[in-house]
């Protein structure tokens, strides 16, 4: 009985610790310096980014319920107030 009782803890400490789960920070993730390499590397990346949005044909927003609501109607005139 004594046994289980000290286990339970080791348990939970082994959950705080444990090999296999993926290291996280509460601190925020911290760039890394990159190398010239990785630099190059990213620049290239950001550029054939920018070359195949830039492909992309702008779009007209598509409103499929153009053909079913009334148009909108004019505004009443205002009447003149009576003296």
């Amino acid at each position: 009985m004594l046994a289980r009782a000290l286990a339970v803890p080791k348990g939970s400490a082994f959950a705080q610790s444990n090999p296999f789960m993926p290291k996280m920070s509460l601190q925020g993730d911290q760039e890394k310096q990159l190398t010239p390499e990785e630099q190059k590397r990213q620049k290239q990346i950001d550029e054939a980014y920018k070359a195949a949005t830039n492909k992309i044909p702008n779009q007209v927003a598509n409103d499929p319920w153009t053909g079913v609501r009334p148009a909108p109607a004019a505004p009443a005139p205002k009447k003149k107030p009576q003296q």
